[in-house]
């Protein structure tokens, strides 16, 4: 079964606590203290945790930023990777009426694969469908960070149209780290982006 990209469920959840259980993290960032957080919501209200991460609307009050400190919510969504059992998680999120993004969001889509599932090319197969999720949502482009010696995800982004654009100090309440950043171009990347789809999806983007 090829990679899909499927809107948080109750169906999907038990295989999607299974990974934090085995101490995967969906962030990158907060790594562990962000999977005993997500364990936690689970626990107390699963309905409710699957219905936060689908927030097109900023409905869910602000976010808890790697230092504790808290910053207004953008809107956005996750996704979770399924190619029959869950596979990993990729996030999309953007600033209304502009393709900018406040100074507090590194980029506009994060993304983590169980390593179980890794070398599969599923981020870069996962990253091209939210590349089209992201054009329908108006953006000319998005921004996209990957650490100095995280080769795989720089390759990742690369595939997908990518550009490096800076080489930048993440804020303090990030940890100060060296990272790059690279913009993908929306707007001339049809076909790039068509390529890593499969045909019936390429057929609705196309109409």
């Amino acid at each position: 079964m090829k990679l899909q990209l499927v809107k948080p469920g109750l169906e999907f959840l038990p295989e999607y606590k299974a990974a934090l259980e085995r101490d995967w993290s969906p962030d990158n960032v907060r790594g562990a203290v962000a999977t005993r957080e997500e364990l936690e919501k689970i626990e107390a209200d699963p309905a409710g945790f699957v219905a936060l991460l689908d927030d097109p609307k900023a409905k869910g009050g602000p976010i808890k930023l790697p230092d504790g400190s808290t910053a207004p919510r953008l809107p956005g969504f996750r996704r979770w990777m399924w190619d029959g059992g869950f596979c990993g998680s990729i996030g999309l999120r953007w600033q209304p009426g502009t393709s900018e993004l406040p100074p507090h969001v590194l980029g506009h889509i994060g993304y983590a694969v169980v390593p179980w599932k890794r070398g599969r090319g599923y981020a870069k197969r996962a990253l091209a469908l939210m590349l089209i999720e992201a054009r329908g949502r108006d953006l000319a482009f998005v921004h996209v960070t990957a650490h100095l010696n995280n080769a795989a995800s720089q390759a990742v982004i690369r595939a997908n149209g990518g550009r490096l654009v800076e080489r930048f100090l993440e804020p303090a309440a990030y940890g100060g780290n060296e990272s790059l950043r690279f913009r993908i171009d929306l707007n001339v990347g049809v076909a790039l982006i068509l390529a890593h789809v499969p045909q019936e999806a390429a057929d609705a983007t196309e109409r």
